[in-house]
């Protein structure tokens, strides 16, 4: 229990971080069924900036997934392996998850990082802002789809 603690209050702290850096009004999106199909930018992202934002420790997954990540100590035992989601979600699945894992899970502990509307428990910094950019939502997905088995 005291390590999932760590874990959570890791989280919130790069969390808080994102949220300043990364703040914007939310584009509008369509969910169909377990996706949205469009990108939220109107582009692809881009997978080497996508990432980075996956590495860092400070803002997203690596707190709380392991992955195909040699180079990197200490990574999350909380979540699933990111090994090989590339080829268990399409790219408009994982982009779901990322905004809003909820709908696929509501006790999940895996933030919705880019939604501002009906949530439980958030801080003054995070009231009515997304965590992430449609920007590097679009730029985590690219990366997420690169990895295959």
């Amino acid at each position: 229990m005291a390590r999932l603690t760590v874990h959570i209050a890791a989280m919130i702290a790069g969390l808080t971080f994102a949220c300043e850096a990364g703040a914007e009004e939310l584009a509008p999106y369509k969910i169909v069924g377990d996706s949205i199909p469009a990108s939220l930018t109107g582009t692809p992202g881009d997978a080497a900036r996508g990432r980075a934002l996956v590495l860092a420790r400070t803002t997203t997954c690596i707190l709380c997934h392991s992955g195909p990540f040699p180079e990197t100590r200490f990574q999350g035992d909380l979540a699933p392996d990111l090994t090989g989601a590339g080829n268990r979600w399409s790219v408009s699945q994982l982009r779901l998850r990322l905004v809003d894992a909820s709908r696929f899970n509501a006790a999940t502990i895996m933030p919705s990082y880019y939604r501002n509307d009906d949530l439980v428990r958030v801080g003054r910094n995070f009231a009515g802002k997304p965590i992430l950019s449609a920007a590097e939502i679009e730029d985590i997905v690219a990366y997420l789809a690169t990895l295959r088995d």
